[in-house]
């Protein structure tokens, strides 16, 4: 509701980080939590960072977090964002005590161990891969994901890099919605491209954390085209002063660089 007053943290507080098991989501695609299927990590940027130096300056700062996909939990974003606001009054001796104090405290309530440093990845200069946005393709179905539109012609083995910015699901908490390019490497069969766009954009109502968008993606690309080899990785729009970039792939598959989205 509009001018509807929302309470920002006055101190700081580590319990405002929720944690969210990835086992129940992974379950109910058909992913076993004790076998993942891939490698993986979710790489949060944040823009809104602030905190106060020993004698009360204020600092600001960016920063990226990086959780592995193998971390028991995950964070929901609103409470990481909650977090971090609750930073901006606490005096801290040094930058690096405001590093340690968020690897901590991620670290704690993801499971796992967090990566966290100053700064953020640079801008993608030119659109990576060949867009599926310009196919020339009938839609009619935006939710539930379709699976099934997934084909890929078995007799034609390729390497190729296809991508699309028309992904777009709902937040299953707050219900707003999350924006994002996707990012498909693979080395298989031909995946037919107009059918991968369907399927992309058959996500629109579907409501599901960032993470798990992904590793639905990867799950069913895996078992309907069965590719060799496979990467996906979606870069969501920020949101709250944060975006999130899940990236998932079998293993061997080296990381994707680092970079934003001009819409990021």
């Amino acid at each position: 509701m509009l001018g509807r007053d929302v309470a920002y943290p006055s101190q700081f507080d580590p319990s405002l980080l929720f944690p969210i098991p990835r086992a129940a989501a992974r379950e109910s695609i058909g992913i076993i939590p004790d076998a993942l299927p891939f490698i993986g990590h979710d790489r949060w940027h944040a823009y809104e960072l602030s905190w106060l130096d020993a004698r009360g300056k204020p600092r600001v700062a960016t920063a990226t977090f990086t959780v592995p996909c193998d971390s028991p939990h995950l964070i929901e974003s609103k409470s990481l964002k909650l977090y971090l606001n609750s930073l901006n009054a606490t005096r801290f001796n040094s930058d690096t005590a405001v590093l340690d104090r968020i690897t901590l405290d991620l670290s704690v309530r993801t499971g796992a161990d967090v990566a966290v440093a100053f700064g953020l990845p640079p801008l993608a200069e030119l659109e990576e891969g060949e867009s599926l946005d310009t196919l020339d393709i009938e839609i009619d179905h935006y939710g539930p994901p379709q699976a099934d539109y997934l084909v890929a012609d078995r007799q034609a083995i390729v390497t190729e890099v296809l991508s699309s910015q028309l992904l777009k699901s709902n937040c299953p908490v707050t219900g707003q919605p999350d924006w994002a390019s996707v990012i498909i490497r693979y080395h298989g069969p031909r995946i037919d491209r107009g059918e991968l766009l369907r399927y992309l954009i058959s996500f629109r109502d579907h409501a599901e954390f960032h993470e798990q968008c992904v590793e639905r993606l990867f799950h069913d690309l895996m078992a309907h085209c069965r590719p060799q080899a496979l990467s996906v990785e979606a870069r969501y729009t920020r949101r709250g002063g944060l975006d999130i970039n899940p990236w998932r792939a079998t293993a061997g598959f080296q990381a994707p660089t680092a970079r934003r989205d001009l819409r990021q």
